[in-house]
Formats: C-alpha cells, structure tokens, sequence
C-alpha cells in the first residue's frame, strides 16, 4: 500500500454528502436510469440498466424471471444499484441492499404501471406497465442497507 504522501501533487478536491432525505430525492428526480449489478452463478459481475421507482424506502423495478438479472437475484438476492446525473455538476446515489421477488402480476401491475408513467409519461405510462406486469415477470423490491449519495461533484 503507497504511503499518504506518495503522490504530493494531488489536489483533492471536498466532495458534498447527501443526506438520506436528498439521496432519495435525486432517486426519484426526472427519468434517471439506474444501473443495477448483480453476480452471475461462475462469479462474474453484470450489470444492467434499469427503470425503477422509489416505494417508501424501497426501490422497485421489473425483470424477467428467465433473463440473467433474473436467474441471478433468485439465487443471491444482494445487489448494488448507483443512478447517477451524467452532467455537471455530476452526482451519484448508491445503494446497497438486497431484494425480493414477486410473480404476483396483479400485485406487480400498479407498481408497473407507476414505472412506466415515470419513464413513458401519463400518455404510455399504463400501456407500458400492463405490457410488463405479465406472466414471466418479477417485480423486485430493493430493501437498502447502505446508501451513499455524492453532490456536486464538479465543484
């Protein structure tokens, strides 16, 4: 491990903490997609962007029982999700949690729905969710047991 001093010309520049209360409202801000990473059965990582919405303290998005996400959160429910702004000032929110599953399609469907009026607006938002509240599907709920939420970035 290099000692502190190893690199002197580094400036570090003070990064800006979000508070839980701000972290979950840059979650639930605009169309942002997240990014959520999970672990295949040999180990590997894969990550995959999402929809999701903010459900109290949860986080909830759609996967298909069969799809790589899928097969990996049946088998090991822990998982890591970071949405980010991708223009300054830049900013992240990072959680990590684990997740549990449903197949229920009428519980999934106003939850599916609230995820497509999110990211397809009131106009296509229900078309959307009734498409993806199906027989196949899960809807996973991301409980956090760690969030980390970085402001400003750019400073």
């Amino acid at each position: 491990m290099a000692a502190p001093d190893a690199h002197p010309d580094l400036e570090v520049f003070p990064v800006k903490q979000m508070s839980e209360a701000e972290a979950y409202a840059f979650l639930s801000q605009g169309q942002r997609t997240g990014k959520v990473a999970t672990v295949r059965a040999d180990g590997r990582p894969h990550v995959v962007p999402i929809w999701f919405v903010v459900d109290g303290t949860d986080l909830l998005f759609m996967t298909g029982a069969d799809t790589v996400k899928g097969k990996s959160l049946a088998r090991d429910p822990r998982v890591a999700l970071t949405v980010d702004l991708e223009q300054p000032p830049y900013a992240f929110v990072t959680v990590e949690g684990t997740v549990t599953l449903s197949d229920d399609t009428a519980a999934m469907l106003p939850h599916s729905i609230d995820i497509g009026v999110r990211y397809m607006g009131e106009e296509r938002g229900e078309e959307f969710g009734r498409r993806n509240a199906a027989p196949g599907e899960l809807l996973v709920r991301l409980t956090p047991n760690k969030i980390i939420g970085v402001d400003d970035l750019a400073g």
